[in-house]
């Protein structure tokens, strides 16, 4: 299946049986309110678009930007020059984001490097290059991540509880996967990827796994950066776990996973236990 047809929603799979699903599980106004605010949060400090070929493709803070003083283009010639309130980076696109994402790694303003090629578009979608991972957020590129909400027969949601390890939000709760989209993904291998990764599950395998929705989110990064910013597209699907089948982490990043009816879920959320991400994913996944 294609990505179009994820977008879609079009199931990959039939389901054999529906989960019932229990009855919905009531929501603090107040809270819910403060998680949308969180969400959509202006930077903390001015920021300055970044511009290629008068193309909008992130933005960056100007106090950064004497660490990026000295990065040259493949011409030798300045990389990043200021053009009325913008900064533009001139030559190859795919060059001159790697020489800059190095430069960040080299004075330690890169989040952690993963050797993992993100996408690059401009503000219409449309690719234009990639770049490091750790390089987006303290850039202000705007990347795309998938989730998966699982039930089980019953109607009770599986949740995973992220590794200490993690580099950001270590210990909090998750949706049952929830991973980023590479620069050589579609949508569905990031979610057929990820889901195998992350639970041990082969999308395949579940039932009724269908796109339920997208979840949008401009804030300033979370991840320990100093000078990041998250512009995010989360597209999240929804599916049924077969009865008798369990979730076991393939990749190191996740500690457990426990299945949970809907009303300990929220109860949960409201208590600060999950990624925001998460719980704007399962505030639409529970129609709250």
């Amino acid at each position: 299946m294609n990505a179009a047809l994820s977008r879609a929603g079009t199931p990959r799979r039939k389901a054999r049986s529906a989960a019932t699903m229990p009855a919905r599980p009531a929501l603090d106004p107040a809270w819910r309110e403060a998680l949308m605010l969180r969400t959509t949060e202006a930077p903390t400090r001015p920021r300055a678009p970044l511009m290629w070929q008068g193309r909008q493709i992130g933005s960056i803070e100007p106090g950064m930007l004497p660490a990026l003083d000295g990065v040259r283009g493949a011409d030798g010639g300045a990389l990043l020059c200021r053009e009325g309130v913008a900064w533009v980076v001139h030559g190859a696109l795919d060059d001159g984001l790697r020489r800059l994402a190095l430069r960040l790694r080299e004075v330690g303003l890169a989040h952690a490097w993963r050797d993992e090629a993100l996408r690059v578009c401009d503000g219409h979608g449309v690719p234009l290059a990639s770049v490091e991972r750790g390089a987006v957020r303290v850039l202000g590129i705007a990347t795309r991540a998938v989730h998966l909400v699982g039930f089980d027969v019953r109607g009770h949601v599986w949740l995973q509880q992220r590794a200490l390890t993690k580099p950001n939000d270590p210990g909090l709760w998750d949706t049952l996967m929830g991973g980023m989209v590479t620069a050589a993904d579609t949508l569905d291998s990031a979610l057929d990827r990820e889901t195998w990764e992350e639970a041990g599950l082969r999308v395949d395998e579940l039932v009724d796994v269908h796109v339920g929705g997208w979840v949008h989110l401009e804030r300033p990064a979370n991840d320990g950066t100093r000078h990041g910013y998250m512009v995010e597209d989360i597209c999240w699907s929804r599916c049924t776990v077969p009865e008798g089948m369990r979730p076991e982490n393939q990749d190191g990043e996740v500690d457990c996973f426990e299945c949970l009816p809907p009303d300990r879920v929220v109860a949960r959320m409201q208590r600060g236990m999950f990624t925001d991400e998460a719980a704007l994913v399962l505030v639409q996944a529970l129609d709250l």
